[in-house]
């Protein structure tokens, strides 16, 4: 979850390197350091962010034309100086910027402890670097070898990113189970943890696979494998702007991401939904279709937020499409021994299609014969290379560590999934099936219409900014809703939230009610709407406070509410796209109205590639 930055050509490397790291920034700022060639390898670091890297360079000799950068999420030593990367190894002759978990560092360290190395930091990395370094000593050999001897036995995921003052212009890199790419410009080389840093300098670049090893020179991108076989890097041309990386005018990247949902669900359907000719073409699900339509049953694994689209998609495919569907934690799934069997579908949901639990859970589930779907955002990304077919959400790049945009178009991913089968599989009829698709086309247009009711939901958030604990109910579609409204308050704004199915409610957590608890009701106007409103009756009954969000015109639920945050009619498997937004903005605005880095929580990085 480190964000990683490396340059090597015929241009300044640290104006290149501080920028791309800012641009990585979401993926972990406990601390952050650059690493240049500058007569010798000179090495800066920092606890803190960007910002405080650069305070700290102010009159320093930075003059290099190659350099590698790190911001870093603290696994191995707390976050510090000295645990920042990068890291030199005893010698002071290598250094190495790491994105990942050496799981058997300590018995290397140990060797190397009986060698005679001393440590200055309490980081894997360093042992790592050291490790390699002494394979070079002892073996007379080069750091590419010592890299490739090294990582054989080597435990764990990693991107590995190192300079050698001896060989001042080259870059060696290696990864397994982390992002890395590389950008391929005209006699110089871009490298990151994904496009971001490069954009506007290059619009070509490598993915690199697990097990690859890449020496970068500015004229020179040599790919091979752990055993030392040339590979041919396959250059693929970015389909992505400038500005999408950028805040166009808005205070932060969470707020433009939630405003852009309009846009975004409108780039998802494009090309794929035809509403009047009744259509939607998705031609990696077409390729196993069949398969879909006969599976008997359907497994999908994800976290966070992607976990709760997949119970929205849980409740959408068991409804239209008629096949028996499980919604598990990759976390979980990878280390149970699940009860896989061949034909089963397994659809993987991700963001940025690196998260290493889903990764390894869907590498699980392959190797016993399922069909894989990956869901996922980031083009060209791990879990899009293993699945066998799936489909992209084209959200855009999603910056803010909270993730918003990239929900509601796995919603309109997964709906169209749904809405494909279960027509072809006729467990839905053709009129049911017109008028989804119908509805799903509209869903960009009372998108729009939802955020205008913006500004009153920032008067919400100064109301409740002070309160201790909120609790989120809901029922049916919208449950998965308040499971999503409660993660975001507890990412955002530090408040304790929990989500609970409304129904469950008098089974423990209306314990918890008093005058001073919010009580925030998912209630659109849908099947279990008179259920929900006597939920609502019961909190009031008790003095709690009632925030609901409602359909528009729904006046019974505002008679119950202290307050309502309303959002256009909208079919009930639809709604989850609609009445998360104004959650999403309640959790923003809490977070500004206390001060707080609502683009980075404490904490939390963006794309979690670690266990």
């Amino acid at each position: 979850m480190c964000g990683i930055v490396g340059y090597t050509g015929p241009r300044e490397a640290y104006p290149i390197v501080i920028k791309g790291l800012k641009r990585l920034e979401y993926r972990g700022y406990d601390s952050t350091g650059v690493a240049l060639q500058n007569d010798g390898l000179k090495v800066y670091k920092k606890k803190g962010k960007v910002a405080d890297l650069e305070e700290t360079v102010v009159g320093k000799n930075l003059h290099a034309h190659a350099g590698i950068g790190h911001t870093r999420w603290a696994t191995h030593g707390e976050p510090n100086d000295r645990n920042a990367h990068p890291h030199q190894s005893a010698s002071g002759k290598l250094a190495m910027i790491h994105n990942g978990i050496i799981e058997n560092y300590a018995q290397l360290k140990n060797e190397l402890l009986k060698k005679g190395y001393s440590f200055k930091s309490d980081t894997d990395t360093e042992v790592l670097l050291n490790f390699i370094e002494e394979i070079m000593i002892n073996n007379a050999c080069s750091l590419e070898e010592a890299v490739r001897v090294a990582l054989k036995r080597v435990v764990g995921a990693y991107v590995i990113l190192l300079l050698n003052e001896d060989d001042p212009e080259t870059i060696i890199a290696a990864r397994k189970g982390s992002p890395l790419v590389i950008g391929v410009g005209k006699g110089e080389h871009f490298l990151g943890s994904d496009a971001s840093p490069m954009l506007e300098y290059t619009k070509e670049v490598v993915y690199v696979n697990d097990y690859e090893l890449a020496i970068i020179r500015p004229d020179e991108l040599i790919l091979k494998n752990l055993g030392n076989e040339k590979l041919t890097p396959y250059v693929q041309k970015l389909d992505l702007e400038l500005a999408a990386i950028e805040k166009g005018g808005y205070d932060h990247f969470m707020l433009k991401e939630i405003f852009e949902q309009p846009q975004t669900i409108q780039d998802c359907l494009r090309g794929r939904l035809d509403a009047e000719a009744g259509t939607i073409t998705m031609a990696g699900i077409e390729q196993y279709a069949e398969q879909i339509i006969n599976a008997k049953r359907i497994v999908m694994v994800a976290c966070g937020t992607s976990w709760h689209a997949g119970l929205v998609a849980e409740y959408i495919f068991e409804e239209l499409c008629r096949i028996n569907v499980e919604v598990e934690y990759a976390s979980e799934f990878r280390y149970r021994n699940p009860v896989i069997s061949e034909g089963d579908v397994i659809i993987a949901i991700s963001q940025s299609g690196e998260t290493a639990d889903t990764l390894v859970a869907i590498e699980t589930a392959k190797a016993k014969g399922a069909i894989i779907l990956g869901v996922v955002n980031v083009v060209g990304s791990s879990i899009a290379r293993i699945s066998h077919a799936g489909a992209y959400t084209h959200a855009g790049p999603e910056i803010g560590v909270a993730s918003t945009k990239a929900f509601t178009a796995q919603l309109a991913v997964l709906c169209m999934i749904a809405l494909k089968i279960g027509y072809a599989k006729g467990t839905l009829s053709r009129e049911r099936y017109m008028g989804l698709l119908k509805e799903l086309n509209a869903i960009p247009e009372k998108l729009a219409i939802a955020l205008t009711h913006s500004e009153h939901i920032r008067g919400l958030a100064r109301k409740y900014m002070d309160a201790r604990d909120f609790l989120y109910l809901g029922r049916g579609y919208n449950f998965p809703v308040a499971l999503e409204g409660a993660l975001k308050l507890k990412e955002i704004s530090y408040i304790h939230a929990e989500g609970y199915p409304a129904a469950e409610m008098k089974h423990g957590p209306i314990a918890l009610v008093d005058e001073s608890l919010p009580v925030v009701f998912v209630a659109t106007r849908d099947s279990y709407h008179e259920k929900v409103v006597s939920n609502m009756q019961e909190i009031k009954a008790r003095k709690g406070m009632v925030v609901s969000v409602i359909t528009e015109g729904d006046e019974v639920s505002t008679g119950l509410s202290n307050d309502v945050m309303q959002v256009p009619e909208c079919d009930e498997i639809l709604a989850p796209m609609l009445s998360v937004v104004p959650l999403q903005l309640l959790a923003y605005y809490i977070g500004v109205e206390k001060k707080l880095d609502v683009d980075k929580p404490r904490n939390l990085a963006k794309s979690v590639t670690v266990e």
